[in-house]
């Protein structure tokens, strides 16, 4: 299996008063094209920190973040925003739809941004929207849908534009058990059909098994898990 994402020396702390915070120190891993990947780890152990490193929505203090060949975080901030939307997929903890956009436009949107016709970028989303269950809702706003729908809707739009890697966050954690094996089975399948690679942090830890490979972060680092 050839890599997709390679993660060398990365390093991230924070300023907190006069004290430093090191939440990430020196990480070492790589992800493979179609792999997919769990972390775990205690909330606060700096997950999300390094979902968004990998994504490019926050900078190392040090190291460097490799997908597709490309040097993410060399890129300008422009470069980096084209990066995501042609290469990356995100689920977000807290959704992050936007309010004032149905569902069907929110998953259209990151095709909209890329320069496709509106008109087949809903069309897009739709197909999309009918794999997650939620055909009868697409038309309403975020704030007329459940946490488990929004949850789902923000899935939708991660997988959109057939993403090489989409970086989810808790994308369980709103859904009730028979809708949270139905994302994960679409993870499979979008798994199997494109070879797009998952990297999931969750406390979810039957979610977590289902994964290729688990690890887990502590103190700063990744350890292997059992």
């Amino acid at each position: 299996m050839s890599n997709l994402i390679e993660v060398n020396n990365l390093s991230r702390s924070y300023k907190d008063g006069a004290l430093q915070v090191d939440v990430l120190e020196n990480l070492n891993f790589t992800v493979g094209k179609s792999e997919q990947l769990a972390i775990v780890g205690a909330s606060g152990s700096g997950k999300s920190t390094l979902l968004h490193l990998i994504g490019a929505l926050d900078k190392p203090n040090s190291g460097e973040v490799i997908i597709n060949g490309q040097n993410i975080h060399k890129l300008s901030r422009k470069a980096q925003g084209d990066f995501r939307n042609q290469y990356i997929g995100f689920v977000y903890q807290f959704h992050h739809l936007l309010p004032e956009f149905t569902a069907q436009e929110n998953v259209a949107m990151p095709l909209i941004i890329s320069g496709m016709n509106r008109s087949k970028a809903l069309a897009e989303a739709d197909a999309v929207i009918e794999k997650v269950n939620l055909s009868n809702r697409k038309l309403h706003k975020p704030a007329e849908l459940s946490g488990g729908e929004r949850q789902r809707i923000a899935f939708a739009r991660a997988i959109v534009n057939k993403p090489l890697v989409v970086l989810a966050d808790e994308p369980t954690g709103n859904l009730d058990h028979a809708t949270a094996e139905k994302v994960y089975n679409l993870m499979c399948e979008l798994n199997q059909e494109l070879g797009t690679s998952f990297v999931t942090v969750t406390h979810d830890l039957e979610l977590a098994g289902k994964m290729q490979r688990q690890v887990k972060l502590e103190d700063g680092q990744l350890t292997g898990m059992d």
